[in-house]
């Protein structure tokens, strides 16, 4: 199991975070990601593979004027 924003999420094993941003809605030029406490670069997105005990934490930005 995968921790994502506090939350179990069971069927993001094995998936990168490119998948797992793109299968849960997000933008991922809009969003930054945490994995296990670092900071993982949006290059880093489509080779970075969840693994089982990850913690994660996507934090989307929001534009205003």
């Amino acid at each position: 199991m995968i921790t994502v924003n506090g939350a179990g999420v069971e069927n993001a094993q094995g998936k990168t975070i490119a998948e797992y941003l793109a299968e849960s809605g997000y933008d991922k030029k809009r969003v930054a990601v945490e994995r296990n406490g670092g900071i993982v670069p949006k290059s880093s997105y489509d080779t970075t593979i969840l693994q089982d005990g990850d913690s994660v934490e996507v934090v989307s930005f929001v534009g205003g004027g």
